[in-house]
């Protein structure tokens, strides 16, 4: 019996009822082919956009969708988006759905990256990609018309946890400055759901994103990684022991998402340790909310992203 289904928003019980994504190794290869991960169903984007490939260090070049909407303007912003899909399925070229929306919006360059996906490329293999696919958008500013210090890192679900392994990167390294991170209920602990879950509260992950699905991300991910040494923040920023430095961060999550709790820990230990920060967590909200068209949570959250990113991008 459902213990939390009676606290989903109406509007979104659809949701509730879509057929359930078993993903194993055996199924992920169809689940990876699923139009819903591969952007192939995608509309055209109102303006063209265009492929770019970054260099990685010990590793193939990572290949960018650059989404640089009309403008006279030199010294924009931009985005570097990283796409989600428990770090095991998902393209960049989904984010064409939505993201050059968001550029018209903010008169700004997104940029979403094709990380390498997991099991096949472990840690750190992805975060590489993402550091690589930022050094090539600080390096390309200018011919972009983007001000290097107007970036901002973007992403959801796991998109949202490896933006947050980017900022930690970045900062460790002495890497390209970041205006902002932004972190749609990010995946930032990986010992939720697991043995050592910290939080096991009874009204989160029951839908869409679950305590199973989560274990299977991670282990994938982690492969023969242990997390002890330097970079186990980069791995789980959540076992990250300085979070001072980072820049200003705006969260979303749900009442209701399995990331709520570790979402929540982060924000507080990122205030503690100076970080602006911007929380937004929505009532009777599961995982992926925003995706159900014309309610009122997609609104709201919709109206506030606008907002928060407005700020993070013009550097307020």
């Amino acid at each position: 019996m459902s213990v939390s289904r009676h606290l989903v928003d109406p509007e979104i019980e659809m949701m509730l009822d879509m057929p359930a994504l078993d993903l194993t190794a055996e199924t992920l290869p169809e689940i990876r082919a699923n139009p819903m991960f591969t952007g192939a169903e995608v509309p055209p984007p109102p303006f063209p956009v265009h492929e770019a490939f970054a260099p990685v260090e010990g590793g193939p070049n990572v290949r960018l969708v650059v989404m640089n909407p009309p403008s006279k303007a030199k010294d924009r912003g931009a985005i570097l988006h990283i796409h989600g899909g428990g770090m095991v399925v998902g393209t960049a070229d989904r984010a064409v759905a939505d993201k050059p929306q968001l550029a018209l919006e903010h008169d700004c360059v997104v940029v979403s990256v094709d990380y390498r996906l997991c099991p096949e490329t472990p840690f750190p293999g992805p975060q590489e990609d993402d550091y690589a696919a930022l050094r090539w958008l600080a390096a390309h500013a200018a011919e972009l018309g983007v001000d290097p210090a107007r970036i901002v890192v973007m992403g959801e679900s796991a998109g949202g946890g490896l933006a947050a392994c980017l900022a930690l990167m970045t900062r460790d390294r002495g890497g390209p400055g970041l205006a902002g991170q932004v972190l749609i209920y990010p995946m930032l602990d990986w010992r939720t759901g697991g043995p050592d879950d910290l939080y096991r509260n009874r009204h989160t992950g029951e839908f869409i994103w679950t305590r199973e699905k989560n274990r299977f991300g991670w282990e994938a991910l982690r492969g023969d990684y242990r997390p002890t040494d330097h970079r186990k923040g980069w791995f789980s920023p959540a076992l990250a022991e300085d979070l001072a430095g980072l820049a200003p961060a705006y969260i979303v999550t749900g009442a209701l998402d399995l990331f709520l709790d570790e979402d929540l820990d982060y924000t507080r230990r990122l205030i503690d340790a100076g970080v602006h920060c911007e929380l937004h967590v929505y009532p009777g909200a599961i995982h992926a909310f925003e995706m159900v068209p014309d309610t009122v949570l997609q609104a709201q959250a919709m109206m506030d992203l606008r907002r928060g990113l407005g700020r993070l991008l013009a550097g307020r």
